[in-house]
């Protein structure tokens, strides 16, 4: 049987892009002969995301799309536990619904997993020779200050740990006991994953197209904040 990759898409009040990331995952090819396992976990959306997402999935029953609606807002991070969960792939990766991030990129992440060189994969939006959109400095400075931190407990040396995409061998990341509701997923999955006993983990170029706060971008300086207390909590105290 051909191996699966499971694409996890949280989404909250993404009616007018969710289509347009779901043609984009749609039409890439993946390496490997890879199928794909596309689940949406929507976070109780106050505009007509679910409907733009069931249109869409009626629409096109050859793509494979298991859908899960919160009935209350929860969280980022708590709509990928519950596409984690779901998951059957045998490899998984993040993907937010807005167009900040290229599935076309997904074969960069997979081959060094495919390769046997890696169990997890992230892309970084800081190295490479990729497209960046040019914005929020204080963001950049930000991003590279957490990442540090992050590195200097789990002896890591990533340049991105905020990516949003990391892939992961699913059993890998389902055996991991994640509870950060919002946006401390990313140091606190990073913390754990560095924690498991031999475990190989790769860093990839990326490109970025990012979004303005008018464009729909919801991570702001209270997010910054929370990821400090999880990189210290999840590290120092091994929860």
């Amino acid at each position: 049987m051909p191996q699966v990759l499971s694409i996890i898409i949280p989404a909250y009040n993404e009616a007018r892009t969710i289509h347009f990331i779901l043609n984009k995952v749609k039409a890439v090819q993946l390496i490997g002969g890879l199928e794909k396992e596309v689940i949406i976990a929507n976070d109780c959306s106050t505009d007509q995301t679910e409907e733009a997402i069931l249109r869409y999935q009626a629409a096109n029953p050859d793509l494979p799309i298991k859908y899960y609606k919160h009935d209350i807002n929860r969280g980022k991070g708590a709509a990928l536990h519950t596409g984690i969960q779901k998951a059957t792939g045998d490899f998984l990766i993040i993907q937010d619904a807005d167009l900040e991030y290229d599935p076309e990129e997904y074969n960069i992440l997979l081959k060094p997993i495919l390769d046997d060189f890696a169990d997890v994969v992230y892309g970084s939006r800081f190295i490479g020779g990729k497209p960046h959109r040019i914005l929020f400095y204080w963001h950049s400075i930000g991003n590279r200050w957490l990442t540090n931190l992050s590195n200097m407990f789990t002896n890591l040396n990533l340049t991105d740990m905020e990516t949003c995409y990391k892939l992961f061998r699913t059993p890998m990341i389902q055996q991991l006991s994640l509870v950060e509701k919002r946006f401390g997923f990313e140091p606190e999955v990073t913390a754990k994953i560095s924690r498991v006993e031999k475990v190989r983990i790769y860093e990839v170029g990326i490109s970025y197209y990012g979004r303005t706060y008018e464009e729909g971008k919801k991570i702001g300086w209270k997010d910054g904040f929370r990821a400090i207390y999880c990189i210290l909590k999840y590290n120092l105290f091994k929860n």
